[in-house]
Formats: structure tokens, sequence, C-alpha cells
């Protein structure tokens, strides 16, 4: 193993349950092989402006079970220009950085690999998001914590829909991506599924789906509808279409965004201990040198991505799930 002293580490983009999971094991890692930890708060912004902290092992103590980040997170756009990686570059330096450690999705990994070309230290990627979309892993951390909340929700609204008999249509997270889609609606039980992976025609979508209401009703009679909806899928979200389908069909149907809550809370089990175990692996990857890769998780074996492969390649939705939902499951069949 190199003979690092200092690493760093900066939660980037959307926060996700989980992150607080992945930055308490990088710290108790990399003090049992006498590094120092150096966080950046706001993300590249705290890259960019020397917002800076070392961490110790008593800062990380009882933080595993907090949603959020400790180091708060934030979007920097301006990153991407080369004089900002150079000023990152240097700020690293100043501070004795051996290794930079970012944790979170497709853009903070974009960042990563943009400053690899000014700063020729390891460089290595976290996945964390709720998005689910990152290639060369199984899951990201934050995904199974938002598939819990979106459950909870569903739940919730089902007992509504059914007590007053209507039609919810339920907007989940997701981004252009339907992993959590899929899932919340797999396991709620939902009626339908609309997602950009698999409904790509929104006319035809919403035929569809009048047309699955219309015969659950004439078999079932007056019953309630559960549809669940990936973001950014339908012009003008679920409001629109609700409003569509109370004009195309007179019935009684009713939007809900659960929005942001998806990000929040406290992360699961599986979430807890898929950061640990990644954020452990990344700082042995850093220790030995390796640079300019994403660790992940493929069939319970650590992996490692080069960062270009984890946007350069399309992350497939599992098709069985799809076809269960879509076919074994479709009433029209």
């Amino acid at each position: 193993m190199t003979n690092m002293k200092r690493i760093a580490v900066l939660t980037s983009g959307g926060d996700a349950p989980g992150m607080n999971a992945c930055i308490r094991a990088i710290v108790l890692t990399a003090e049992h092989f006498n590094v120092s930890v150096i966080g950046f708060r706001h993300g590249y912004y705290g890259l960019l402006n020397s917002e800076h902290v070392e961490i110790s092992t008593d800062m990380v103590s009882n933080i595993i079970q907090n949603g959020g980040t400790i180091l708060h997170s934030a979007r920097c756009p301006e990153f991407k220009t080369e004089k900002a990686a150079l000023k990152a570059a240097n700020s690293l330096d100043a501070l004795g950085i051996d290794a930079l450690l970012v944790i979170g999705g497709d853009g903070s990994f974009h960042g990563a690999h943009h400053l690899q070309q000014y700063w020729h230290k390891p460089v290595i990627g976290l996945p964390g998001t709720i998005d689910n979309d990152i290639y060369g892993t199984d899951a990201t951390i934050g995904y199974f914590t938002a598939i819990e909340t979106a459950l909870d929700a569903i739940d919730k609204i089902r007992d509504t829909a059914d007590a007053f008999e209507r039609v919810f249509l339920i907007e989940v997270m997701g981004r252009h991506a339907g992993f959590i889609g899929l899932s919340a609606s797999i396991s709620s039980g939902a009626d339908q599924v609309l997602l950009p992976e698999i409904n790509n025609d929104n006319e035809a979508a919403f035929k569809n789906l009048v047309a699955r209401i219309e015969t659950t009703r004439e078999k079932k009679g007056q019953c309630s509808y559960i549809v669940v909806v990936a973001e950014n899928l339908w012009p003008g979200g679920v409001t629109a279409l609700a409003e569509k389908i109370n004009s195309e069909l007179s019935i009684e149907s009713r939007p809900v965004v659960l929005g942001h809550i998806q990000r929040g809370g406290s992360p699961s089990p599986q979430d807890r201990i898929l950061a640990t175990k990644l954020g452990a692996y990344a700082v042995e990857c850093a220790l030995q040198g390796k640079s300019g890769i994403m660790v992940g998780e493929q069939n319970q074996q650590l992996v490692e991505v080069s960062l270009p492969h984890t946007w350069q390649n399309q992350k497939p939705l599992d098709p069985y799930l799809v076809k269960i939902q879509t076919e074994f499951f479709d009433i029209l069949e």
C-alpha cells in the first residue's frame, strides 16, 4: 500500500440515506490504517472554497442511523470548467491530500473524472443516489430506503383510495430511471406503473391506462386503482395526468407527488450495510493507488468500474420484474 497520510471525502448532488454511514466507514477504516480524513462541506463548492474540517472518529459516532449528510451537499455547475478543476487541485495539494473520495451520483462522477485530468492522485467515486441509475453496481446507497419510503406512502394512500374508490396517481422520484417506480409498484401491489424505460409513447400509454381502468371497473365494479408514475414522464406531472383522466372518464382521480420525502429518513439496514462496505473498500483502493474508478457491488462481490463506464452504459431494469408487472399482472392480456 502507498504511504498515504491524509485523504479527503465529499458528498455531492442529491443527498441519499446512507451517506453518513459511508462517511463513518471511511473514517473508521482510515483510522485503522493511521490515515487522517478531511471532509469538504457542500460538495465541490466546498472543495473550491476550502470549506473543510478534519473528521475525527468521535464526529462519526452514532451517525450511521442518520439520514442526510454531515458534510452537507450541493450541485456545482462551475466545477465543469478547467479553471475550477485547477483551483480544486491546488486546494487539495495545499492541504496535503493524498486521495479524494466522492460520494454521489452521475453528475458527481463527471466532476470526479474532470478533476482527475488536472490532479494526478487517486480519485474514487462511491455511488450515493436514490435513483439507482449508476451502471456497474447492483444498488446505490440510498436506493433501498427510498423504496421503503415510497412503499409506506403508497400503503397509506391505498387506505384512502379504497375508502372513496378513487384512482390515485403517485409520482415517485427517479429522474430518467424507473428503478424506484418499478420496485415500489411491485412491492405495493400497484395496479399499473408508468416508467420511462417501458412507456416512451405518452398517447399510447394513456390509452392503455384508460382501458385498464375501465376493464377493472367492469369486472370489479366501483373500486380503487393505484398507478405509480415516474417523475418527468408525463408533461405537467401527475397533476396534469389526473386532470386528463377526470376529463376522459369522469372518474375521481387524485395526484400525489411524493417528492423529496424519498430522500430523507433513517437509512434501511441494506443501505447501511452497502454504505459501510463501499466506504471501507474505497479507502483500501485509495491506499493501493487506484484511481478513476467507482467502487460498487455486483452479486455480493465488491467491484471496481471505470468512472466513464458508469455513465456511458445504461443500467437496465430487472427484466423479470418488468414482465411480472406488465404481462403477468396485466388484466387486459
